[in-house]
């Protein structure tokens, strides 16, 4: 947990916990921790072997977040990966999160250039960057690929306002018609939509 940056007491979410790998030392760590896990047989395990943790029997994506800031640290399954991020970085008081991916997905959600319109989105309100490759060996049973940490840090000062999320995500993917839009960074997606977005011209503040 210390390359996660857990502290006492802070409210950390684990997805897909399973036997509790995850959980225990979130634990260990003083962290308030719900795992949320949809197996019933491990969500009973859980229950038993971590006591103190909340345990939600349920899909991840069908689990309401916390309505007080919280971080995710998790190995979520690779062939949900975007859905599952889709949904978390929308949650409003996501700080933080810490995601077991697939290697390739990491790199491409991290990269700067050249830019896709999903990370262009994310990147408006996240910090995406890969903290660590995991080598296949690591994992019992391995996989096929290798695999990473995605890094997401909620940013002190958004690219785009919060209120203006969903018309900026149809802006982006308007733009990303053109094969050109992969040129641009998130940084300059979001001037972009400063100069075109409808309404006064209120100075926001980097």
């Amino acid at each position: 947990m210390a390359d996660a940056g857990v502290t006492a007491g802070e409210l950390v979410v684990d997805l897909g916990a399973g036997s509790g790998m995850l959980t225990e030392p979130l634990l260990a760590a003083g962290a308030r921790v719900i795992a949320i896990e949809p197996d019933r047989r491990f969500a009973a395990r859980l229950r038993r072997a971590c006591p103190a943790a909340r345990v939600v029997e349920a899909d991840a994506l069908r689990t309401a977040w916390p309505a007080e800031p919280f971080r995710v640290v998790a190995n979520i399954p690779f062939n949900r990966s975007t859905e599952i991020c889709r949904s978390l970085f929308a949650a409003p008081q996501l700080v933080a999160a810490d995601l077991v991916v697939e290697w390739d997905f990491a790199a491409k959600r991290a990269r700067l250039w050249p830019s896709t319109a999903q990370t262009v989105v994310w990147s408006a309100w996240f910090e995406l960057t890969v903290a660590r490759r995991i080598e296949p060996r690591a994992f019992a049973p391995a996989p096929s690929v290798a695999a990473a940490v995605l890094r997401a840090r909620r940013r002190e000062r958004p690219l785009v306002r919060p209120a203006d999320a969903e018309r900026y995500e149809a802006f982006v993917r308007r733009g990303f018609r053109d094969h050109r839009a992969r040129e641009r960074d998130p940084h300059a997606w979001a001037e972009l939509w400063e100069r075109n977005r409808p309404g006064p011209r209120v100075p926001f503040p980097r």
